[in-house]
């Protein structure tokens, strides 16, 4: 995949946190969503690939804009699988709170899990506690493990786990371990990147999640040498036929990060609103200031990118979603 791809992507996902950000705290998460949306697609479509969405905003009923199977791009360089989150975190923007994304992870054709939009059982960690996690193991195993591999104490682990009712079993446990807690209220793709990331306090994602975001965090862990496991988890007979009429063949199989992102991958994010990984776009008479990171699995490069944008020079850049 050409590395030149990199730059190019993170564009798409720069067009679409300014779009978002103009919405940012105005209290609609359709809106917000909407316009992510749609100025992530008229990016695509300035670039010669010929790209199909793995992972996206959903089925193509339920979904206006970059479904699942959606074709993307120009249509005139190499076949490639997108997966997407144009704005992981809508009623963190809504809301005008801190750690919306806009991100995208791009793998070579037939390189990602074909995923249906359902919840998925998720753990990640960084470098150091890679091979040493186990999706099927308790909790305190798991930070017993984490712990010893990054030579410190469960006192000293900080676990990220999303703010739901559905968690109360698991953050008791984490509490009985001895491991300290950080409850978010959205955006585990950006948690479990923490997880990678040197002086961010954090140690591992843990809990239920949306699949088509553990997909994309996947690729990200992948090119920080991360690890991550996932597995489906179906509330009903129609989500269990939806997924084998994907090609998902084992509805209970416990996914590796190189399952659901395979070959060489890249990852784009740019800040939505002011993060602790990302700063927030700022805007400033007719011009944007965005923050981003881009990633390649191929050479494990991590980019930070500070760009300002001159948005009366970008004619159809960006709109005002209302």
């Amino acid at each position: 995949m050409d590395k030149n791809f990199a730059l190019e992507f993170v564009r798409v996902t720069e067009a679409s946190a300014i779009s978002a950000a103009r919405l940012m705290g105005r209290g609609s998460e359709r809106d917000a969503d909407r316009a992510a949306v749609e100025a992530m697609r008229r990016a695509f479509d300035r670039i010669d690939f010929h790209g199909v969405v793995k992972i996206g905003e959903g089925e193509r009923d339920q979904a206006p804009m970059l479904f699942i199977g959606e074709e993307v791009g120009n249509q005139r360089g190499p076949r490639l699988d997108i997966a997407v989150d144009p704005l992981e975190g809508t009623t963190i923007t809504a809301k005008g709170g801190p750690n919306a994304l806009s991100v995208i992870a791009v793998a070579e054709e037939n390189n990602f899990l074909h995923a249906p939009d359902v919840y998925m059982d998720k753990i990640a960690v960084g470098r150091e506690a890679a091979g040493k996690i186990d999706l099927d193991a308790s909790v305190s195993c798991n930070l017993s493990q984490i712990a010893k591999a990054k030579k410190c104490s469960i006192g000293d682990l900080t676990v990220v786990i999303l703010d739901r009712p559905r968690h109360a079993e698991l953050i008791e446990d984490v509490r009985a371990a001895g491991a300290r807690i950080w409850m978010i209220d959205d955006g585990d793709v950006q948690a479990a990147i923490a997880c990678a990331l040197p002086d961010t306090g954090v140690d591992v994602l843990m809990g239920m999640g949306g699949a088509p975001e553990g997909v994309i965090a996947a690729a990200a862990m992948k090119c920080l040498d991360g690890d991550f496991q996932g597995r489906l988890l179906f509330k009903d007979e129609r989500e269990r036929k939806r997924a084998m009429s994907m090609g998902i063949q084992d509805l209970d199989k416990c996914y590796m990060r190189d399952d659901l992102a395979q070959g060489n991958v890249m990852f784009c994010a740019t800040g939505v609103t002011k993060g602790s990984m990302l700063d927030g776009v700022r805007f400033s008479c007719g011009k944007a200031r965005t923050h981003s990171m881009v990633m390649r699995s191929e050479t494990k490069t991590l980019r930070f990118i500070d760009a300002y944008h001159e948005l009366t020079s970008k004619p159809g850049f960006v709109h005002s979603a209302v």
